[in-house]
């Protein structure tokens, strides 16, 4: 095995790792201000995904221009989803809100499964396709696209969380909810704004992966799973072990499947959140 060949898998898990990290990043926003475990995450995804083909199958439009709408159009589901459902079992106990975020889950899947059938679908012809040479690597232009999407919308993430008035205003509620109501911050205006901006996440990673990825209903299950183990092991309620964390399981799924054998590679995946769980259940940088 020659060093191009890891060096080209470490390239592509970098690449997949930034996208993950995205997904993980919307679900880890909304656990941390809510405690809420959002199992339809990965189904969320695919329906922006779907978002992004149906725009180009029947009007034309490439993801690149449809990329605002569908951002749009998760983070008004985000919001709906929080006063029509959130809202109603958020002092209900834990095993009433999974039961609900996971009836979600099962809800979206089966509406796609019947409306869209379960078949495969691909975006042909994209705006942003093909691949080019750089030091003997070759680099798929819809990957680095995505990947640097991706980037940049968790900066702007971590900024606005980190140094906007509105941001502080999240991080106060997460913290301690009555505290906050008390200086006179809305915590359920709060909590919607959460649910957008984390549907909003998953719009961004979902409609970059309809340029190279297919879509299907079943097609959030992979990346959920893969967004779970990334907020397990960076830390529930932390946005920057979500990256981290995301880059990490890029890199373990594209090496340990070159190195070892591919037909095993999500096991190393997952033996991660395994070890992670046993020797350090709040993850690398949670607060939980």
């Amino acid at each position: 095995m020659t060093s191009e060949i890891v060096f080209q898998a470490i390239l592509s898990g970098l690449l997949m790792g930034c996208i993950y990290a995205l997904i993980a990043a919307g679900l880890t926003l909304i656990f941390g201000l809510m405690e809420i475990v959002n199992f339809a995450h990965g189904d969320h995804l695919m329906v922006s995904m779907f978002s992004a083909f149906w725009f180009w199958s029947l009007f034309g439009l490439d993801p690149i221009l449809s990329f605002p709408i569908t951002i749009v159009l998760l983070a008004t589901i985000g919001v709906l989803t929080h006063y029509l459902i959130i809202k109603r079992i958020l002092h209900s106990s834990m095993l009433v809100q999974i039961c609900a975020t996971f009836g979600l889950a099962v809800f979206i899947r089966a509406l796609a499964q019947f409306f869209f059938t379960p078949d495969f679908r691909t975006i042909k012809d994209p705006v942003i396709q093909g691949k080019f040479e750089l030091f003997g690597l070759f680099i798929g232009k819809p990957q680095l696209f995505a990947s640097s999407i991706c980037i940049f919308a968790f900066i702007l993430l971590y900024f606005f969380i980190n140094k906007t008035e509105t941001g502080t205003a999240l991080q106060a509620t997460s913290q301690d909810r009555q505290a906050a109501e008390i200086l006179g911050i809305p915590s359920d205006r709060m909590f919607a704004l959460g649910w957008g901006i984390g549907l909003s996440c998953v719009a961004i990673a979902g409609t970059m992966l309809a340029n190279f990825y297919y879509v299907f209903p079943d097609v959030g299950v992979h990346f959920a799973l893969f967004a779970f183990v990334a907020v397990a092991l960076g830390g529930f309620g932390s946005i920057t072990g979500s990256l981290i964390a995301g880059i990490i399981i890029g890199l373990v799924e594209s090496v340990g499947g070159l190195l070892i054998n591919p037909s095993f590679k999500l096991l190393y995946v997952f033996s991660i959140y395994l070890i992670v769980v046993i020797l350090k259940p709040q993850g690398l940088f949670g607060r939980y």
